[in-house]
């Protein structure tokens, strides 16, 4: 899709003259990163970039491919570029809400000969956490899991205990085999930023797999990023700015999913029976402006919101009966929206099947 000008960046740009180093640096160090997993990792370059867009804007993922993907390895081998602690968990229908957070044994002092509670914590207290198959343990689980999520902590007993910081939660999902299976409610899912499709490599990749997979082949990987450095990036994305243009794009798309609101299409009315909410906007913008800094731009436009529409708004919309019998997917409807939807300043708002949604 053609884009085009996207106007003027605010007088109150909050882009600091030193920060335009800290933009060249994290540029560098996307390449770099792509670079280093490359030699573990054949292809997936999209999928890696939206990894990477989520952890900048401090959001969390769903991964959905089927088996053998290489899901786990992409994320191990990202938490080393990053020089950041991983901790793996695979959930299984057995799994309880301690054996994910940690728990509390007694333990008696040498020193007094008191008994007193100690907390051993669990493996959710890692940078990069690896929940996989999320969706095949009980919903507690999944709760602690969210909690941890969202409030960047977890409760146990009475005493909250911080997570370290960064924090990135990638749960995985297998598409195929959901019987016996707790899926997230929509409500669930709109906690994570992006889900991502992890899809099968070409003909080229899938051979360069076989090749190195199949011969004594190790690769080291070097650390490009640490834990300080991320922290600060993550603060430079919130001050990347963005013009009221662009603002408008991104809600005018997200609040044309919602169904029964002022200015609907008619397509969406046929086909979804739920639309994005509030996050769906935020995340939007948020991701624009890590994706606009990995490609070394200081301000958003809307390529960057239509580049992170499929990721941001596939989980959030919920299609019904009829689209389902006749084979349309939240794709779909995405693609039909950002067909539909003019990107050019000015004719968003002069345009009239937009009206009710900017007069709403």
């Amino acid at each position: 899709m053609t884009i085009h000008n996207e106007g003027r960046i605010p007088a109150a740009d909050s882009i600091r003259a030193d920060d335009i180093q800290a933009v060249r640096k994290l540029q560098e160090a996307f390449t770099d990163i792509k670079r280093q997993l490359a030699r573990v990792i054949v292809g997936q370059d999209k999928v890696i970039e939206e990894l990477l867009i989520a952890l900048f804007s401090r959001g969390h993922c769903i991964l959905e491919g089927v088996p053998g993907l290489a899901k786990t390895l992409m994320i191990s081998t990202l938490s080393k570029c990053l020089s950041l602690e991983f901790s793996r968990i695979q959930f299984t229908p057995d799994l309880m809400p301690s054996d994910i957070t940690g728990t509390e044994v007694i333990e008696e002092n040498r020193t007094t000969g008191a008994r007193e509670f100690k907390f051993l914590p669990g493996p959710l207290f890692a940078n990069i956490i690896l929940a996989d198959e999320i969706n095949r343990t009980p919903p507690k689980t999944q709760a602690a899991l969210l909690e941890a999520m969202q409030e960047r902590q977890v409760t146990v007993g009475r005493v909250r205990h911080r997570l370290s910081d960064p924090f990135f939660v990638l749960a995985t999902q297998n598409p195929i085999e959901q019987e016996g299976t707790y899926p997230l409610p929509e409500a669930q899912q709109d906690r994570f930023m992006f889900k991502i499709f992890v899809k099968y490599p070409s003909f080229q990749e899938e051979f360069e797999i076989a090749r190195r997979t199949t011969a004594l082949m190790t690769e080291e990987i070097t650390p490009v990023l640490d834990g300080d450095t991320i922290l600060d990036l993550q603060q430079l994305v919130r001050r990347v700015p963005v013009t009221d243009h662009v603002i408008q794009y991104a809600l005018v798309l997200v609040r044309q999913t919602r169904i029964g609101e002022p200015g609907v299409p008619e397509f969406v009315q046929e086909w979804l029976s739920w639309g994005a909410g509030p996050r769906a906007v935020q995340y939007l913008i948020l991701g624009g402006k890590a994706r606009a800094l990995l490609h070394g731009r200081t301000h958003v436009s809307v390529e960057d919101i239509q580049a992170l529409a499929y990721p941001v708004l596939r989980h959030r919309i919920l299609t019904n009966f009829t689209a389902s019998s006749e084979g349309i997917t939240p794709d779909t409807v995405i693609e039909r929206l950002l067909s539909t939807t003019p990107a050019r300043e000015g004719e968003l708002t002069r345009d009239p099947r937009f009206q009710k949604i900017f007069a709403s």
